[in-house]
């Protein structure tokens, strides 16, 4: 395999880090990648689908095979959508692209029970619910065009967002949840910041500490996209309660602490 499939995977599978949401199915020299992942369509019924990709040898410049399969779907409609992500991906440039083609099925379609037989029940997505995340980033060395990135990006997704700056570096978002993992994708394959010794580079350590969707309470606590600095635990607590995600801290303080 290519060594841009593999860090396509990895990448993958920080973005679609919710359980079950990724699976590596077949890692092979031979016969390639096989990965799986699993999408929950929106509206009044919600319904589950799987979509399968199989990464031959050859991809990027082979697009990958795909497969669609939802307990809310007739066999002919998993084949339409199946079809337009195939021609998607025949368009798509030789380069890795399963994370657009995900986006791609999240942004155009709902997927929703069939309530005539044979009928197409494929229609645009409505509005999503508004999820919370909290990002933890590696470094940040070219502060001002990292924050810059940061902040055009939350605008172009409509998400709000604060960049909480100290020991940790942390990030909220809040907004839907396709493009809260659109902008966890950039941060994976943009270059964003400059390494130790200089040269530009991406954020390849972000991780995210936590996902879920918004309470009440803090549904929302976050407007625009505010930059803090903290100097201790303190007030890095402080600055949780302030938006009314003290659920959240506790949730993610073990792991600031690893």
């Amino acid at each position: 395999m290519s060594e841009a499939a593999l860090e396509e995977v990895s990448v993958l599978s920080s973005i679609y880090c919710g359980e079950g949401e990724f699976v590596l199915l077949q890692q092979s020299g031979q016969d390639g990648l096989i990965v799986q992942i699993n999408c929950t369509g929106g509206g009044e019924e919600a319904c589950d689908a799987s979509l399968l990709f199989h990464l031959h040898p050859g991809y990027p410049s082979r697009p990958p095979d795909i497969s669609v399969s939802s307990t809310a779907l007739s066999r002919t409609q998993c084949q339409s959508v199946r079809q337009k992500l195939q021609e998607r991906a025949s368009e798509l440039p030789a380069e890795p692209m399963i994370h657009q083609l995900v986006e791609f099925f999240q942004e155009c379609v709902e997927l929703t029970e069939a309530r005539r037989g044979g009928e197409e029940t494929v229609k645009p997505r409505e509005k999503e619910d508004e999820w919370t995340t909290v990002l933890q980033l590696d470094h940040m060395r070219s502060r001002n065009r990292y924050i810059g990135l940061l902040e055009r990006w939350s605008q172009q997704l409509q998400l709000a967002g604060t960049l909480l700056l100290g020991q940790s570096i942390l990030v909220i978002l809040q907004g839907a949840r396709h493009n809260i993992k659109e902008f966890c994708h950039r941060l994976k394959t943009v270059k964003v910041d400059v390494d130790s010794s200089g040269k530009k580079c991406k954020e390849r350590m972000m991780k995210v500490l936590i996902e879920t969707p918004s309470s009440s309470s803090s549904h929302h606590s976050l407007q625009g996209f505010i930059v803090r600095n903290y100097d201790s635990v303190t007030e890095l607590t402080a600055a949780f309660e302030h938006l009314h995600m003290a659920d959240l801290y506790q949730c993610i303080f073990s792991s600031l602490k690893d």
